[in-house]
């Protein structure tokens, strides 16, 4: 190489590194202007409140919150589109991430129609996601009459993974501590509440892997403890507007470089097309999904809100405060924990007994492990990421002492998208069975969960996609219903903010246990342990067989699991 050529390419790597250390020094802005807004105060008179009101007198209803299963992608996109297009005052989004993909894109376009015939729209987004093609969504904080807020947020760019890991380097915590709420308001009148992000693979149309979601409408007076919840998100100060991190001219270089990339990909794609057909049928590479694959579980049809079958039943929230996470997350930042606990719209001893009960513990988490040492007969969980640290192994413990039968479903190594979160749970896999707890694991091929978890009328997936466990559920004894953002791991307790609603009621948690109990046992590995050695049974009619190893799943990741997982601690899984 000439002499020229080696000093030019010297001096642009030194440029270059010193642009990435100048970006992982950043800082967040100081004296940030963040105007406080509250939910509506008084929902009468909009549509959804006529709507309710409604609905309770015509099903002579004795509790006023009302709630709907939404298990399939269809019921769970439907839902979302129905808030939107009967929202006439505001719309409440808080989320652990949005992508931008096909099935937001329809999503945004609502909200933007929404905003222009008047409606408020308020969008709170963790910072977790907010890069590359992802960081799309920010464009939304430049549409009048949509505000967007980012919370917890990282400084710098927001060009690719590699720049968010810089811009982590010195605060590693920071990035740790997550808000994995979900929250999907209208009018303060009706909401959605759950597992589900808002992207391709939360409903269906994703084509080379799914999740398995549940979430809940609700309805009535619970609605209004959800809005107290997001606004004390909103108003927090760790919430910056999006116009403090990113000025409309990064923005548009963000948007300038998705397109380059869409159209790269696009030319790549249209030339696996042109190429010839590869022997024995199979697929071209890069050729993109094959028309049974593009077919939508969804049909973009908002649900109907006036046929909705509602359960009216009292119900609790459970949320954890904003101040789990710390404002200041560098050496000497407090932690306030602080749980927030609503109480039933008609208290009875029982009901007062659970929201003392709940109210407890310090987390959301740590509040489901006290309303675990109240089960008397019957225990059903589903945790995606299940990590059970000391706590938790004590609850389980007590609990089986008590006679209680304890089954948990979570995600076997194969379903698992974390792959190494599988660690957390396979370390304590043997000891939670010896404990007398029954442990199902998703079998990553099978979708379909029954019309609550999974599908709706259709395939829960499109095409060939992998299926993976997504839902956060806990019945207990045939009469309370937990659902929520959170999993049963150290990461949900101690660092992740996370929201639940507990709903006592017989009817569904009936529902959902029907479920719960068939995908455990058509679409779920069992595992048993026989003298001492993990043994996976099949499920049941799925004409596979038993196993001792990790179904599903290559010798690579096995291997690969086992040697680098003893380095990784529970809490950080």
């Amino acid at each position: 190489m000439p002499s020229s050529s080696f000093h030019a390419l010297v001096r642009r790597s030194v440029a270059l590194l010193a642009l990435l250390v100048l970006g992982a020094c950043a800082q967040l802005p100081k004296d940030v202007d963040r105007p406080v807004s509250t939910a509506l105060t008084s929902p009468d008179g909009t549509a959804l409140a006529t709507l309710l009101r409604e609905r309770r007198n015509a099903d002579k209803a004795r509790f006023d919150s009302g709630f709907l299963l939404l298990g399939g992608p269809q019921a769970a996109y439907g839902s979302r589109l129905a808030l939107i297009e009967n929202a006439q005052k505001t719309l409440d989004l808080q989320y652990y991430a949005i992508h931008a993909d096909a099935s937001t894109g329809r999503l945004v376009r609502g909200l933007r129609a929404a905003a222009e015939r008047g409606v408020r729209v308020r969008i709170l987004l963790d910072d977790f996601h907010t890069i590359g093609r992802d960081a799309l969504v920010l464009g939304l904080a430049f549409i009048p009459n949509i505000e967007m807020r980012l919370f917890n947020p990282l400084a710098g760019s927001r060009g690719t993974g590699f720049n968010r890991m810089l811009n982590a380097i010195g605060d590693v915590s920071r990035i740790q501590q997550r808000m994995h709420n979900k929250l999907f308001l209208a009018d303060n009148v009706m909401g959605v509440t759950g597992g589900r992000n808002l992207g391709d693979a939360y409903f269906g149309n994703a084509t080379t892997g799914n999740f398995v979601d549940v979430d809940v409408l609700a309805a009535g007076p619970i609605v209004q403890d959800l809005s107290r919840s997001f606004d004390s998100y909103w108003n927090n100060e760790r919430a910056y507007p999006v116009q403090s991190l990113v000025s409309r001219e990064e923005f548009q270089r963000i948007r300038d470089r998705a397109r380059r990339i869409d159209q790269e990909l696009s030319d790549e794609a249209a030339e696996a097309r042109n190429q010839p057909k590869p022997p024995d049928g199979e697929p071209r590479p890069g050729a993109g999904p094959t028309p049974e694959q593009r077919a939508r579980a969804w049909d973009e049809k908002p649900l109907d809100l006036r046929s909705a079958a509602f359960v009216w039943a009292p119900a609790l929230m459970l949320a954890d405060a904003p101040g789990k996470i710390p404002a200041d997350s560098g050496p000497g930042a407090v932690r306030n924990p602080d749980l927030v606990v609503s109480r039933p719209e008609l208290p009875s001893r029982s009901a007062t007994a659970l929201a003392d009960l709940a109210s407890s513990g310090d987390t959301v988490v740590e509040g489901l492990l006290h309303l675990i040492g109240q089960a008397r007969t019957d225990l059903l969980i589903i945790s995606p990421y299940f990590v059970p640290g000391p706590d938790m192994q004590q609850a389980f413990a007590a609990a089986r002492a008590r006679g209680v039968r304890i089954r948990v479903l979570t995600n076997s190594l194969a379903s698992n998208d974390a792959p190494i979160a599988h660690v957390g749970y396979a370390r304590h896999r043997k000891a939670l069975l010896a404990a007398g707890v029954e442990l199902y694991e998703l079998r990553s091929e099978q979708a379909d969960f029954g019309n609550v978890f999974g599908s709706s009328g259709g395939s829960g997936v499109s095409g060939e996609s992998r299926a993976m466990l997504h839902s956060k559920v806990l019945v207990m004894d045939g009469r309370l219903l937990v659902v929520g953002s959170m999993n049963l791991d150290l990461r949900s307790q101690l660092q992740n903010t996370e929201i639940a609603l507990l709903i006592r009621s017989g009817e569904l948690s009936r529902m959902a246990a029907e479920q719960i109990e068939r995908g455990m046992r058509e679409r779920s590995w069992h595992v048993e342990l026989v003298k001492g050695t993990l043994v996976w049974q099949a499920p049941e009619g799925s004409g596979l067989q038993d196993t001792d190893t990790e179904p599903d799943a290559s010798a690579t990741l096995r291997f690969l699991l086992r040697l680098f997982g003893p380095l990784a601690p529970d809490q950080l899984l």
